[in-house]
């Protein structure tokens, strides 16, 4: 929607408007009942019309103007509720995101405070140093997720992105990804099922691409109650492009949240719940990294315990036929 669209649509126009109509209804209703009145009147006297008939038009043109007026007070007060409403929703999601994300950033810190106060005040066997360094790594590595996740959405929403497109190859591009984020994932299992096989040329991003993966690895890892988290990536090309179908044995999604986890600070679950997982940006930084490569992307699962699927369709580059094979 472009700018001017927005600002008709604006709560402050359309209350004013709405105002203003309200106060041209009376206006209005006054001016008709005191001047045109007397004006109809005299009409009425001068050529011995019938008063009954015209009179009865007169109603009716009142009644059909202040109908309009009325009908858009009624819809501006509407507006101005759904608004407020969307306003408030948002709002309550901004709160919950804040102690979420607090709650992501103090977690780690606290855990890392730990461990440091322990070599501070504790001699420890050099097995147990490594471990407890282990684990701060691992704190480490949470909290410049958690951090690159908010710079990178401020970037795409503020336009300050690097706009560099270049063609590369995603089986390619996944693989690679796959190698070398195995030490994030150490207890899961990620397999790539390209059945042609084949390369699939498209203009990407590399940087943001390689966000976009590294959410959908983490929330199949992250939100996944198996002893060994499974992640299946399958490129599968039809006639109209290719899907890419992220497909993992994790906890599912309900029906009614499958069109909701894309939306800007949304999770899963009761707003209120602060057990629930996640900062709800992930998936929302996913749909708009998608959205700036031109990629659609959509979530499908049957249901809590039964995995979920992300699937991402892409349209081949001009020129590139992604079904042809390629000679061995």
């Amino acid at each position: 929607m472009t700018r001017s669209a927005r600002w008709f649509i604006h709560p402050i126009l359309v209350f004013i408007l709405s105002v203003v109509a309200l106060a041209a209804s009376l206006v209005l209703y006054i001016y008709w009942y005191l001047k045109v009145s007397a004006g109809l009147q005299r009409i009425v006297m001068t050529y011995q019309l019938d008063q009954e008939r015209l009179f009865e038009f007169k109603t009716w043109v009142v009644i059909l103007v202040l109908s309009i007026l009325v009908g858009l007070i009624v819809v501006g007060v509407f507006i101005i509720f759904a608004y407020y409403q969307k306003t408030w929703r948002l709002y309550r999601l901004q709160r919950n995101f804040i102690d979420s994300f607090t709650h992501e950033l103090k977690t780690p810190v606290a855990s890392l405070r730990l461990y440091l106060e322990t070599f501070k005040h504790h001699e420890l066997p050099r097995d147990d140093q490594i471990r407890y360094i282990d684990f701060m790594l691992n704190d480490v590595d949470r909290l410049l997720d958690n951090i690159n996740r908010i710079l990178q959405l401020a970037r795409i929403e503020s336009g300050s992105y690097p706009r560099e497109f270049v063609q590369t190859d995603l089986a390619a591009l996944i693989e690679r990804f796959r190698d070398n984020s195995a030490a994030l994932f150490p207890n899961g299992v990620v397999t790539i099922d390209n059945p042609a096989p084949r390369p699939f040329p498209f203009n990407l991003n590399v940087e943001l691409f390689d966000t976009l993966l590294m959410n959908l690895f983490s929330n199949a890892m992250r939100y996944n109650d198996s002893p060994q988290p499974r992640l299946n990536i399958r490129f599968e090309p039809h006639p109209e492009g290719l899907d890419i179908r992220f497909e993992d044995n994790g906890i599912g999604i309900e029906h009614k949240e499958l069109g909701k986890i894309f939306k800007k600070y949304y999770r899963a679950g009761k707003s209120d719940d602060m057990t629930t997982r996640g900062s709800g940006i992930g998936l929302y930084l996913v749909k708009q990294i998608a959205r700036l490569h031109k990629i659609r992307i959509y979530a499908e699962s049957n249901g809590p315990s039964n995995g979920s699927v992300f699937i991402l369709r892409l349209r081949p580059p001009k020129g590139v036929d992604w079904t042809r094979r390629v000679a061995a």
